[in-house]
């Protein structure tokens, strides 16, 4: 890859009350790659995404985000550059679209009361508003927006900041599948509109990935399944090794799927490609 690593995690291992919860997981997200984190509840997932969002410090290992090893750099300043989409944002206030979005640039969850927008700011706060697609909406009050509504609004606020890593923490929990494809291809639009930017997305969910995820980490137990180019990982062998259950994984037109089989996994069901078939092979 010819990107420049955002983010490095070396051998990077954590313990809570004496449980180690991450066992030795290596990781570099570099420049314009978008990572999928997937494994099971309890697999780790959050911590190591805290590790990515300089928010939690490994028991041993190192991190390094945006050139800045985690233990010597000022985290407040480094967090401004780290754009992170949480569904359960924390928000206290009825606050409007467009003031949910220029918390981004105070790095809080609610406006500071001494702090005033400049017209840059405001300018900007639309063409964020806009890229994500609500237009029109600026005005309207978060506790009568949707959850899809709220999401892409979250991502807004997280761009808002011209950050060099995204950083998604399961941002479809609670979308019905309309909203769940609008905040996909959203994600999707991303590509285009800021090319450089480096995102990773937790899930457990595969139908849940952009079509524009790049690379994938399979966790199971704290431990990595497998890492690395996502046709080449996210697979129905290491997918039921992560997930410790047979499922049958497909990927169609760039997105996956996946569901339990109570056959063999090599079973292909008519008129769908699994990933155990030739790419280069017609469909069956």
């Amino acid at each position: 890859m010819t990107g420049a690593p955002v983010l490095e995690l070396t051998d990077v291992t954590f313990r809570r009350e004496g449980k180690k919860i991450i066992n030795g997981i290596s990781l570099t997200v570099r420049a314009g790659e978008h990572w999928a984190l997937l494994g099971p509840n309890g697999a780790g997932k959050s911590t190591l995404l805290g590790f990515c969002g300089a928010v939690t410090f490994p028991t041993s290992g190192t991190v390094h985000v945006l050139g800045e090893q985690l233990g010597r750099v000022e985290l407040q300043r480094l967090r401004h550059s780290i754009g992170h989409v949480n569904p359960r944002h924390p928000l206290r206030s009825a606050l409007t679209i467009r003031e949910v979005v220029l918390t981004g640039l105070t790095a809080t969850v609610d406006l500071p009361m001494h702090w005033t927008p400049t017209a840059a700011d405001l300018t900007r706060a639309e063409a964020m508003i806009d890229t994500v697609g609500l237009t029109g909406k600026a005005t309207e009050i978060w506790p009568t927006l949707s959850q899809g509504e709220r999401g892409r609004a979250l991502i807004a606020r997280a761009l808002i900041a011209e950050p060099e890593l995204l950083l998604f923490d399961e941002p479809s929990t609670g979308l019905d599948v309309a909203a769940r494809e609008q905040l996909l291809e959203t994600i999707d639009n991303l590509d285009d509109t800021h090319p450089d930017v480096a995102s990773i997305l937790v899930t457990h969910h595969l139908e849940e990935l952009p079509s524009t995820t790049t690379h994938a980490l399979l966790i199971a137990d704290g431990n990595t399944v497998a890492s690395g180019p996502a046709a080449e990982i996210v697979t129905t062998e290491n997918v039921t090794t992560a997930f410790a259950h047979p499922v049958r994984v497909r990927h169609d037109d760039g997105r996956w799927t996946a569901r339990a089989s109570r056959r063999q996994l090599t079973d292909t069901p008519p008129g769908a490609r699994t990933d155990t078939a030739d790419p280069a092979s017609p469909s069956h």
